[in-house]
């Protein structure tokens, strides 16, 4: 076995996130949620400051080193046009904090001790939302993931003579808690027959394929964003 990684999963406590760490099991996770419990750092990262506190605890945690960054936390909130201008405008706001600025803040923190360190790896969480855009109380969640994959090809591009690489992983629908009421509210079964693969994806699926983006997928894969989406999405 290679030598344990340090590595900081973002929105960890369930769904995707519990299963990227706990595919990760056999290096030294640090995990996170915006409450915190379980062994998990607490960090709502809706509050401005929040992922800066996120990553001084995780690097104190693990003990000044951190080689692996997977931005997985993510909101799934609906912002129908009809809602009045503020409500409206402060939802778009929220989600773009949470999916994107966020994570853009973690992934910079982590460039900047990746190159004192020699090089790192970061795996970006989006979905195939931003490639196919979502629904129309979602406009903001499709922007947010699209800002994310923008976000993995320019670190790609900007750092990999540092030995920084960068990756981003686009799921479709995932058993998960995150879409359980929206399956529900868009018709299970008209969700599924939009699959070719015939049924979502499964947490698991998509916490393997961050696990080998974050450990072993060769270093010229970099700026590389692997569809996890049964085929419902095809570039």
């Amino acid at each position: 076995m290679s030598t344990p990684r340090n590595i900081l999963v973002t929105g960890a406590s369930r769904g995707i996130g519990k299963a990227i760490a706990a595919a990760l099991r056999a290096h030294n996770v640090v995990g996170h949620s915006s409450r915190g419990g379980d062994g998990l750092a607490a960090a709502d990262l809706d509050d401005p400051g929040a992922a800066e506190s996120l990553w001084a605890e995780a690097l104190e945690r693990l003990g000044g080193r951190i080689d692996v960054l997977v931005n997985n936390a993510g909101i799934f909130e609906a912002a129908p046009v009809e809602l009045p201008a503020g409500e409206w405008v402060a939802q778009w706001e929220r989600t773009m904090r949470v999916n994107l600025t966020a994570s853009a803040e973690l992934s910079r923190l982590a460039v900047l001790h990746f190159r004192e360190r020699g090089g790192g790896r970061i795996v970006n969480v989006a979905s195939r939302a931003a490639y196919r855009g979502d629904s129309p109380q979602h406009w903001h969640y499709a922007a947010s993931k699209a800002g994310m994959i923008g976000m993995t090809k320019s670190i790609a591009r900007g750092y990999a003579a540092d030995g920084i690489l960068a990756f981003a992983v686009c799921p479709g629908f995932t058993a998960s808690e995150m879409i359980d009421d929206y399956m529900a509210s868009r018709g299970g079964r008209q969700i599924v027959a939009d699959i070719p693969l015939g049924r979502v994806a499964t947490a698991d699926e998509v916490a393997e394929t961050v696990r080998w983006l974050a450990l072993d997928a060769p270093p010229s894969a970099t700026g590389a964003v692997i569809d996890v989406n049964g085929a419902s999405y095809v570039r």
